[in-house]
C-alpha cells in the first residue's frame, strides 16, 4: 500500500472512531480533550461534532491552520507528561472523550509514552470516558469497545474506562 492510501485510510479511521465515540459520550457530561493537535483537523471535527462543549487541545506546540486553533483557555501548551497529569483544575470536569493522536508508528515508542500517558489519561478522564487511540494504553481498568465497519483492527482502539466496583466493606 503507498503511503498516501495508508495516510487516507488512517483519517478515514479517525474521522469513524471519532463519530462513533461521540454517539457513546453524548449522554455522558464532560469537555473533550485531543491529545496532539497537529495541523487540527481532528480538533476541528471534534469541535464540529461537540458544539456544545469545550474541546481542550493539548501540544507542546501549537502549529495549526489559521481559524483551527481552540479558544486560549482551551489550548495547553507544553510537554503533555508535564501538563495533562494536572489539568483538571483547568478542564473544570472530567473528561467525557479523549482523542489521543501522539506516537509516530514506532513501537518502542508507543510502549514508552504508554506508560506515562495511560495514568495522565486516567488522572483528568471519567472513570466510564471513552478514549480513542492510535496504540494501546494500559488503562488500570478497560474495556475495547467494537470498532465501527471499516475500521481495520490494530490501526485504532475504542476503549471505554470501566468505573471500579464498590467494594464490600467487611
Amino acid at each position: 500500500m503507498s503511503r498516501l492510501d495508508s495516510f487516507l485510510r488512517r483519517l478515514a479511521a479517525q474521522r469513524t472512531l471519532i463519530e462513533a465515540a461521540a454517539a457513546h459520550v453524548a449522554s455522558l457530561e464532560g469537555p473533550i480533550v485531543e491529545l496532539g493537535i497537529g495541523n487540527g483537523r481532528t480538533f476541528d471535527h471534534l469541535a464540529a461534532l461537540f458544539p456544545d462543549r469545550k474541546v481542550f487541545a493539548f501540544d507542546e506546540y501549537f502549529h495549526s491552520a489559521v481559524g483551527v486553533l481552540p479558544a486560549a483557555e482551551c489550548m495547553v501548551s507544553g510537554d503533555i507528561r508535564d501538563t495533562l497529569p494536572f489539568a483538571l483544575p483547568r478542564l473544570g470536569a472530567r473528561a467525557a472523550l479523549v482523542h489521543n493522536d501522539l506516537g509516530a508508528g514506532d513501537p518502542s515508542q508507543h510502549a514508552a509514552i504508554a506508560a506515562w500517558l495511560a495514568p495522565a489519561i486516567e488522572a483528568v478522564a471519567r472513570p466510564d470516558a471513552v478514549v480513542i487511540t492510535s496504540f494501546l494504553l494500559p488503562f488500570k481498568r478497560s474495556v475495547s469497545l467494537p470498532l465501527p465497519a471499516g475500521v481495520k483492527p490494530g490501526r485504532y482502539h475504542l476503549v471505554q474506562l470501566v468505573p471500579p466496583q464498590d467494594v464490600p466493606s467487611v
